[in-house]
């Protein structure tokens, strides 16, 4: 008989579950930079692989990495960044014949000249401001300038569907049928009008949009308006029912409305950048009802009489001196 007292069984303790790892802090280096003006993100990301940035004393060369820029710090070329930017918001009323870029390699004006004044920027605080979207060279009208990049890239998404209102001229009378498939969207060119792709034109349905007749006549104007914003969209879908666009003004962005005259820009409310927030993420704003002096047509000039009613003057001629 064995004298070995039995074992008691014993449960197997369970080794501690591992912990998530802590999701990194802070926003991406390239980011940063943007945000405190130094460069676009895409010219920042070259900056810092070309070795240019310090973050407490140590090159980055990875843009994967994340930083707080209240805390870091941060340098570029030797120079610590002071901050952030102060977000500032505009509305320029864009004149024909100016490109809608930074800088043009055909040296044309572009709306950059427009915002600046003394060469420090509209505030004196040299702010690096950009557009949001695009007015083509012989378009004028509303353009919206930032250095709000997470607002300008949320505005610029078709999927928000923001409202963008334009007074189009058109040469010659569109027929009805032509103008009910623009409203129920038009089969146009994707791209550039010129663009072929694979040996075949690409092409693509647009939304439907708003359209009304403004002023009627010869060459009458329509407004017209969309929630996307297509290369040359305008000119494509009325070129697609055979009339050609002579004139193009953007009068409206979401809820704003133009409200300054031509080559000419005001700073936003704070009313109303939250409400091109609120556009941004696709809810519904309203824009004021009555329309002010730059968003509507011009009367038409009146012609001068002419003929047997119309008074004429004959020439002055100097009075001949008499001879004494």
């Amino acid at each position: 008989m064995s004298d070995e007292k039995p074992v008691k069984a014993t449960a197997k303790k369970s080794a501690p579950a591992k912990s998530a790892p802590e999701a990194p802090k802070g926003d991406r280096l390239q980011k940063i930079l943007a945000a405190a003006g130094i460069a676009s993100r895409r010219k920042a990301e070259e900056i810092i692989l070309e070795g240019r940035v310090q973050v407490n004393g140590t090159t980055i060369t990875d843009l994967g990495t994340r930083h707080d820029a209240t805390k870091d710090h941060i340098r570029v070329d030797g120079k610590l960044l002071k901050g952030p930017e102060q977000q500032r918001y505009y509305m320029l009323n864009k004149p024909r014949g100016y490109v809608t870029t930074l800088n043009d390699p055909q040296k044309r004006p572009t709306v950059m000249q427009l915002m600046i004044q003394q060469k420090s920027g509209p505030h004196g605080d040299n702010v690096r401001l950009y557009p949001v979207g695009r007015l083509d060279y012989l378009s004028e009208g509303l353009l919206l300038m930032t250095n709000d990049g997470d607002l300008a890239n949320a505005l610029s998404k078709a999927a928000t569907g923001v409202e963008k209102t334009y007074l189009v001229k058109v040469s010659g009378v569109p027929a009805p049928s032509g103008l009910d498939q623009i409203r129920r969207g038009i089969m146009i060119d994707r791209g550039r009008l010129d663009e072929v792709r694979s040996g075949r034109r690409d092409r693509i349905i647009t939304a439907p949009a708003k359209l009304e007749l403004v002023r009627g006549g010869d060459n009458p104007w329509y407004e017209l308006t969309l929630t996307e914003g297509r290369n040359r969209q305008l000119r494509k879908m009325f070129e697609e029912i055979g009339h050609h666009v002579e004139k193009i003004r953007r009068i409206g962005y979401g809820a704003l409305r133009l409200d300054v005259p031509p080559g000419e820009f005001r700073e936003l409310t704070l009313g109303e950048v939250m409400a091109l927030d609120r556009a941004s993420k696709g809810k519904k704003v309203v824009p004021k009802k009555t329309l002010p002096e730059f968003a509507q047509l011009k009367a038409p000039v009146k012609k001068k009489p002419s003929g047997p009613g119309r008074r004429t003057f004959a020439s002055k001629t100097k009075p001949t001196r008499r001879a004494s």
